[in-house]
């Protein structure tokens, strides 16, 4: 296992840059601790792939170092730092039984073979495929084939870090939760360092204790799950984290305070920081429907089992709220009001507010 720093990481699959542009990784500062869960979360063509490229050492970044408990290993190609991946696609021979599957790391390293017995027995064990052991991978469903695959990293004793990139992509929905559960059932078992990629929040969120948002190349926070959804540093995460999203309502930002179309709003604490671009953000469930706030008139109810999404249009800006029960009818005048301590202004995409001392 190895605590996983990232100094001053920026990479361009140009040959000569010619400025931040050109870059698919902007500069990354990073560190994840030893025997953690995370996840990189971010749309296609965030950057995640390759960040995991290159801490696996699959690609050199073009600036910057990684760093394993301290010691530099960005020259190192992946056979030296002790890694293992498992890809959106199972990686596993065909023609082999699932015990050869399992058997084939640690025999490819020289290992003895009653340790080898002991870790196929034991890992076999976790994933529940003891009674498949003598089956070849060819006749097993894809969820199987994925399992041993995960199976092929967590056999070794010596690996720094498991990563794994999109690995649920190809598997049935209905078999996602099991093996989402199963694998942080896994990592509380053996407490390695593991790394999760994708662009599913529900995947990063359920697997991960800290969560690595990106977008476009660039960190834009890193926290728990709670704390991305509670108070998002950046609209973007606020937009790509939740069901519906974050709403965000252009502002009017003045004397410490903020108005939407004239009228007032009230925040979570003072404004600290303006920019351009200022925007009113609040999550859904924050939003409540009643006699008095922001006027706006009912577009849609979606009841969705759990609760009902209310999507009104409020001067122009679309607003959802989610509310329990005794939903307006479409076309209804209603009053939108915010939780004061859950609404907060963004200047730039960047959070402006400061919370208020509790």
């Amino acid at each position: 296992m190895a605590e996983i720093r990232l100094d001053r990481l920026r990479h361009s699959y140009l040959a000569n840059p010619a400025g931040e542009a050109d870059y698919a990784l902007k500069e990354i500062n990073l560190t994840w601790q030893d025997g953690g869960a995370f996840a990189l979360l971010g749309p296609s063509g965030c950057g995640k792939t390759t960040l995991l490229n290159i801490i696996s050492g699959l690609v050199t970044p073009s600036d910057g170092q990684v760093l394993f408990d301290g010691q530099d290993v960005t020259p190192l190609p992946p056979d030296r730092r002790n890694i293992a991946q498992v890809f959106q696609f199972p990686v596993i021979y065909d023609t082999m039984t699932v015990h050869d599957n399992l058997a084939f790391p640690l025999r490819n390293r020289g290992v003895a073979p009653d340790r080898v017995e002991t870790r196929i027995t034991e890992i076999a064990r976790m994933l529940e495929l003891e009674d498949q052991l003598g089956t070849r991978a060819a006749n097993l469903t894809p969820d199987a084939k994925q399992k041993i695959s995960m199976g092929r990293g967590l056999v070794r004793d010596d690996v720094n870090v498991i990563m794994f990139d999109e690995p649920l992509t190809v598997i049935d929905p209905e078999l996602k939760w099991k093996l989402r559960s199963k694998l942080k059932e896994l990592h509380q078992q053996i407490a390695v360092t593991m790394i999760y990629v994708t662009h599913d929040q529900t995947e990063a969120l359920t697997f991960a204790d800290q969560v690595v948002v990106m977008q476009d190349g660039v960190i834009v926070q890193m926290g728990t799950p709670v704390e991305l959804f509670d108070r998002p540093q950046h609209t973007f995460v606020g937009h790509f984290i939740g069901s519906p999203g974050m709403n965000l309502l252009p502002c009017e930002v003045s004397d410490g305070g903020a108005t939407f179309h004239g009228q007032p709003v009230a925040l979570e604490g003072p404004i600290i920081r303006n920019g351009g671009d200022t925007q009113i953000g609040i999550r859904p469930e924050h939003v409540g429907i009643g006699p008095h706030g922001i006027p706006a008139t009912v577009r849609k109810v979606a009841d969705v089992g759990r609760h009902i999404v209310v999507e009104a249009d409020a001067a122009g800006t679309s607003v959802n709220a989610i509310i329990d029960r005794d939903p307006p009818e479409r076309g209804a005048q209603v009053h939108l009001a915010f939780d004061p301590a859950r609404t907060r202004v963004y200047a730039d995409g960047w959070i402006a507010t400061e919370e208020a001392d509790p």
